[in-house]
């Protein structure tokens, strides 16, 4: 079919283009026939464009009008014309003029749609990703991506005024299981053996630093065969970043630089560097979270001290196992019912505890359900170690270290929810968390597994401690977090052979094992490997955060359920037996 190619699109009119006949092409958002006269607003991905058919004007393109619907595409040729006084619309761009049509085209009809193409539309999400090719014709979708694609150009013109080259590097890898499980690939060609996709860069990229290209970064597609949320998806995208010979401090630099220009080119937001820093102990300690929200004032404190010669059996059993004892001001709390208390314990058992204590402060001293276990010494240190006010609430968690301090962390971020201490005007928190320990411990394996990867290169005055303490070891690690969101992480980098080996032993990995999956970094580092280090971000994560999303289904253009699935072309799919007799492969 015919159509003439346009001359303006529909967000571009303006009162200087009076008198003009121009082409418009778009689908039809909204008709309405006004005693005879159809006015049509006319949507593209750039705006929207009032079109009007009148009888009296264009008899053949008024009759021609009155077959449009919703949805209809359409080529439509005709006048610029101030609007008449009093039908103007201030909101819209273009609203100070229409279009008298001369000519129409329909390009294609359509049906109606499953649901209204407008922002904020009330329906499932289900719904708007098995249409998402009409979920993305509305505005705010098409504002998401737009945003994406910028924080995507400002990046890369970023990194390239930096120096680093943009290196594309294999989709298709051997797998390396460490962290989550890989997507496998079955081979074809090599019967009963896979492919994995890519969890990162990480190995590509540190031997692109051994090859001698000191600055590379990449806009990389990852996969991860994990249990989803609303901020995780199967694949997702980072932008990688390495660097040879440097230290923690030019990452933090770089990062600080690109975050300034993100903030202020996409939100008009000054943003002030450095960026503060806070160690991971202490970010446990009072935020219960090694992404803590800043953006709110409640602090933890550890107690364990000040209860340190308590008779109550909790307290007292807590401290013999070497656990903590942590508590929250609820600042004015102190009128909480019972009912909200229970609900509120409720929610730490869910997390993992065993139950939670509250206080209430009185001017009297504490009022609380434990208060006769404890001595006035103890409660009073309990009031003067917290700083604690009459009306105030105090709560109260012990047990082992790090499980006991996140579930208070959580308890942290609902109090502040429930006390409504985030602001929409709130400024945004950002900062960095370094010195996170190396190496973790899973009971249920009995083995230590490397808290960010096994590349990660420990401090140098702690390497001693992996032969004699690896749970003290200090990794040269760091994430930086955004309103309680972690959006990027990453590490200076193992560039030892011998100090690798060293971490494969603490991590349980035998020579030959480390040979199996690695062999070709190992190998790689004999040749001359430089000092190098570097971050990744999680840029789905950054770009919802930069939204204002609580999603980041919201800024993907074609994203999978929580379950992994794609609603739209219904993937995963079976495939046929022919298939999977040329990949050697037999379903049970």
């Amino acid at each position: 079919m015919n159509f003439k190619t346009r001359t303006h699109t529909c967000g571009q009119l303006r009162e200087e283009n009076i008198g003009e006949t121009v082409v418009l092409n778009g689908w039809v958002d909204t008709r309405r026939d006004l005693g005879g006269v159809i006015f049509i607003d006319l949507r593209d991905r750039y705006g929207i464009t009032q079109v009007v058919f009148e009888p009296t004007y264009n008899p053949e393109a008024h009759n021609n009008g009155k077959d449009l619907r919703g949805e209809f595409v359409v080529s439509i040729t005709g006048k610029v014309r101030k609007r008449p006084e009093g039908t103007e619309n201030e909101s819209l761009p273009t609203g100070f003029v229409d279009v008298m049509v001369d000519e129409i085209i329909i390009l294609n009809e359509a049906e109606t749609p499953p649901f209204q193409i407008k922002d904020g539309v009330d329906v499932s999400e289900d719904i708007r990703l098995k249409y998402r090719y009409i979920d993305l014709r509305r505005n705010e979708m098409q504002q998401n991506l737009k945003m994406r694609h910028q924080v995507a150009q400002i990046t890369r013109e970023y990194f390239d005024r930096n120096d680093f080259m943009e290196i594309e590097t294999p989709v298709l890898m051997k797998s390396t299981p460490e962290g989550a499980r890989d997507f496998l690939v079955p081979s074809r060609m090599h019967k009963g053996k896979f492919y994995a996709l890519p969890q990162s860069p990480q190995t590509y990229k540190q031997l692109l630093m051994v090859s001698g290209y000191d600055r590379y970064f990449q806009i990389v597609k990852c996969f991860r065969d994990e249990d989803l949320r609303a901020d995780r998806q199967p694949e997702f995208t980072q932008i990688d970043v390495e660097m040879s010979f440097i230290d923690q401090e030019n990452i933090f630099s770089l990062v600080e630089g690109l975050m300034q220009k993100l903030f202020k080119e996409i939100k008009g937001y000054d943003l002030q560097i450095p960026i503060p820093r806070i160690p991971f102990d202490e970010a446990m300690e009072k935020y219960g979270s090694d992404k803590p929200d800043l953006r709110f004032d409640l602090e933890m404190k550890t107690i364990t001290e000040a209860l340190k010669t308590s008779e109550f059996r909790v307290f007292k059993d807590v401290i013999e196992k070497d656990g903590i004892i942590t508590a929250m001001v609820a600042p004015g709390c102190a009128d909480y019912t019972r009912n909200q208390l229970d609900g509120l314990t409720d929610f730490a058992k869910k997390l993992g505890a065993g139950g939670l204590i509250w206080m209430r402060v009185k001017e009297e001293g504490l009022e609380a359900p434990i208060a006769k276990f404890l001595t006035d010494d103890e409660k009073q240190s309990i009031i003067d170690s917290l700083d604690a006010k009459p009306g105030d609430l105090i709560f109260i968690l012990s047990g082992p270290r790090i499980k006991t301090l996140g579930i208070m962390g959580s308890l942290r971020l609902e109090m502040a929810r429930r006390m409504e201490l985030i602001k929409a005007d709130a400024k945004p928190s950002l900062l960095w968390v370094t010195d996170f320990p190396l190496l973790e411990w899973d009971d249920e394996s009995q083995r230590y597994y490397a808290m960010h990867h096994p590349f990660t290169s420990p401090r140098v005055e702690d390497i001693p401690l992996m032969e004699t303490d690896p749970g003290k070891v200090k990794a040269r690690a760091y994430d930086l977090v955004l309103n309680g969101n972690e959006i990027a992480g990453g590490s200076i980098r193992i560039h030892d052979a011998k100090l690798q080996a060293k971490m494969f032993e603490c991590l349980g990995i035998s020579d030959e094992e480390a040979q199996e999956k690695f062999g070709f970094l190992m190998s790689a580092f004999k040749y001359g490997a430089p000092p190098h280090g570097g971050v990744a971000f999680g840029f789905d994560r950054m770009v919802m955060l930069f939204a204002g999303k609580d999603s980041i289904r919201e800024v993907i253009a074609f994203p999978k359920t929580s379950s992994g699935m794609s609603l739209m072309d219904e993937a995963p799919s079976n495939v046929d037996d022919t298939q999977l007799k040329e990949l050697h492969i037999r379903k049970k």
